[in-house]
Order: C-alpha cells, then structure tokens, then sequence
C-alpha cells in the first residue's frame, strides 16, 4: 500500500508557510485544505491549514466580507493551493466548519 504525502501547516497567514510535506497516516487517505478569510474596509486576514484527514469534505462559503472553504484531494502533494472556487451551501457550510474545528484541534495535539 502507498502512502499518501500532504502539504501541512496549522493557521497560516500565508500559502508559502504551507509548503511542508508531511507523511499521512495509515487510515487517511485525503489531503485537506482549510481557509478563511475576513476584509473589512482595507484590512483584511487570513488563515490556512493543510494536512491529512481520514475523510474528504468539501464546503465552502462567501460573505462578501468573509470567506471560509474547506478542499480536499486524494494525490501526491496535491493540496499546494492556498484556496480552490468557494461554493456557497449552508449544510456543505456547516460540515466544512466541523470538519475545520475537529482538523485544528486535531493538528494542535
């Protein structure tokens, strides 16, 4: 059995922070991409984490003033990019941000 090879960071400001190759585990078998993103007036911030995840969401919102999505993939290093298209679905929404909270968590053990 192969294993799968992810980009990995945890609440980056920035997609070149994210460009550390990690070896996933056993039963996870997807790398996942977390960002939100907030500008208001000329402000603005984001953040990114990346890593591996036994399960694949896909969700993704757009406020105007805030962006939150959550990408995931299944090949070598394939989750290199910052951010994918935001699809905006509230059930795909609130899967996405349970998703992030439990990938956060997770990557702060």
């Amino acid at each position: 059995a192969h294993t799968l090879i992810c980009f990995s960071c945890s609440d980056a400001s920035s997609n070149w922070a994210c460009l550390k190759p990690v070896k996933c585990g056993e039963n996870e078998n997807h790398c996942v991409t977390t960002y939100v993103g907030v500008g208001v007036g000329g402000k603005s911030g984001q953040s990114i984490s990346k890593g591996c995840s036994p399960i694949c969401p896909s969700a993704g919102i757009n406020l105007g003033i805030a962006a939150a999505s959550v990408y995931c993939c299944d090949s070598f290093l394939c989750n290199i990019s910052g951010s994918s298209g935001l699809r905006a679905s509230s059930t795909l929404l609130a899967l996405g941000i349970l998703v992030s909270l439990f990938y956060v968590l997770r990557a702060r053990e």
